[in-house]
């Protein structure tokens, strides 16, 4: 499955690829983690908060493409998608791993990605190699196989997600 998150709509072209799926995270309920880690000790694997992010954070878990679509803010993922992706926690376990040299959780069926991350918005090169690095920092956690980040400005938002969905199909 491919998988298409992000934090506002966004119009993409008739799709010929049968097992897209697109979130759009401005139109869910998705509540803050509280940190209770009940998704590793009372119900493992499932979060004890009872709102939309339960049907996406499977999604996540299943697809082996992701794009990741977000308002850059600060050098990190915007509130939408970072609450999202806090909330996804329940897709990994509560041990650790040693990968190259670095601690990471282990992974609870996850499926190794290709993920994209399309950044969007006004930012300087500071804040771009903060995001890098935050990315770079998260994708042993996401099982990210492979990833780029892009930074495109807002105007050139549509544009761009286009160019990378359609490149799925040529793939």
């Amino acid at each position: 499955m491919n998988l298409i998150l992000s934090d506002r709509h966004v119009a993409l072209p008739p799709l010929e690829l049968t097992d897209v799926r697109v979130i759009d995270l401005s139109t869910r309920k998705i509540s803050n983690c509280v940190g209770c880690f009940g998704c590793w000790t009372k119900t493992p694997g499932k979060c004890v908060i009872r709102d939309d992010a339960v049907q996406i954070y499977p999604l996540i878990a299943e697809s082996r493409r992701v794009l990741y679509i977000s308002k850059l803010k600060y050098g990190g993922y915007d509130t939408p998608m970072k609450t999202m992706l806090e909330r996804a926690i329940p897709i990994q376990q509560a041990f650790i791993r040693l990968l190259h040299g670095e601690t990471h959780h282990v992974q609870r069926r996850v499926v190794p990605k290709q993920a994209t991350i399309l950044a969007y918005g006004e930012s300087s090169p500071q804040e771009q190699a903060i995001f890098r690095q935050l990315v770079a920092r998260n994708a042993h956690n996401m099982n990210f196989e492979t990833y780029q980040v892009l930074f495109v400005p807002e105007q050139d938002l549509e544009k761009a997600v286009q160019k990378e969905v359609l490149s799925w199909e040529n793939s």
